[in-house]
């Protein structure tokens, strides 16, 4: 099974999951987004996540951006001081926060 996330400006409104039947193996992230928008009958972007992180670093889920620039998926913001590290985490930079950084 391959996931794909549904971007709106780079924000994912949605995952869906493609039968590896249905792809093909040279081409799997276009292909997994052609038959979606076929599905759906729509002209969306999609992108593939993992669940285990090793596309995109994180999987993605409703509420997270694309970053295109690091080509990975971002959870929501923590709080306001966090950044974002080079694992697409966020990174807390307050230290009233027990926590150094946020998977979700």
């Amino acid at each position: 099974m391959a996931h794909y996330a549904r971007l709106n400006n780079n924000n994912v409104v949605a995952v869906h999951v493609v039968n590896n039947s249905v792809i093909d193996p040279a081409n799997e992230e276009q292909s997994g987004a052609d038959y979606l928008n076929n599905l759906y009958g729509i002209d969306a972007v999609w992108k593939q996540t993992s669940y285990n992180g090793k596309i995109r670093f994180n999987y993605a889920g409703i509420g997270y951006i694309y970053d295109e620039v690091r080509d990975g998926f971002i959870p929501p913001k923590c709080h306001d001081e966090a950044i974002v590290n080079d694992k697409c985490l966020w990174d807390c930079t307050n230290e009233d926060h027990d926590a150094k950084s946020l998977v979700i």
